[in-house]
């Protein structure tokens, strides 16, 4: 395990602590696909600014890449040896997404880019709401495809998996 993608269905399941705690674990850097993409004050870096940022990150020899962004994806899909699949229901989801905005109030996550203080809106929470289900299904057929090509695949669809998980590794 020496490149890692873990990915998950829905803002909220986890991917950055999940993302931290096994960095911390196998002495890996991580790189947090939201520190690339968003720029202070919550402005949306380049298109192309954001995939140079990520090709940089995948000619390391180790490294951990956590957050989706579906439409990088190939520049990570064909380095990753291991690919981390984050799943719990979707009011869990939920619920860590407005507990973050409570814990996080005027502040700036590790996981963001300083100057993006922790915001929740509608917008957001219905991109949640309305893509989990669809989200879900993709996820399962790309992850079927990722065992087909060689690569390690984990699928962890509870927090008591998450916590064997990291414990074991």
């Amino acid at each position: 395990m020496k490149r890692v993608m873990v990915i998950g269905v829905s803002a909220g399941v986890g991917k950055s602590t999940f993302a931290r705690r096994l960095g911390e674990k196998l002495g890996i850097e991580v790189t947090h696909l939201d520190r690339l993409y968003w720029k202070p004050g919550w402005k949306e870096a380049p298109a192309a600014e954001f995939s140079q940022a990520q090709e940089r990150v995948v000619q390391r020899e180790r490294w951990i890449m956590e957050g989706n962004y579906t439409s990088t994806f190939p520049i990570r899909e064909p380095h990753a040896d291991t690919v981390i699949y984050l799943e719990l229901p979707l009011y869990i989801c939920l619920y860590r997404v407005l507990k973050r905005r409570i814990q996080f109030h005027g502040k700036t996550r590790d996981d963001l880019t300083e100057g993006c203080p922790e915001k929740i809106d509608w917008p957001f929470l219905r991109f949640i709401l309305t893509t989990y289900r669809r989200r879900k299904k993709k996820m399962n057929e790309r992850l079927a495809r990722y065992a087909a090509e060689g690569k390690t695949v984990y699928y962890l669809h509870s927090s008591k998996q998450i916590e064997e998980y990291l414990k074991n590794v």
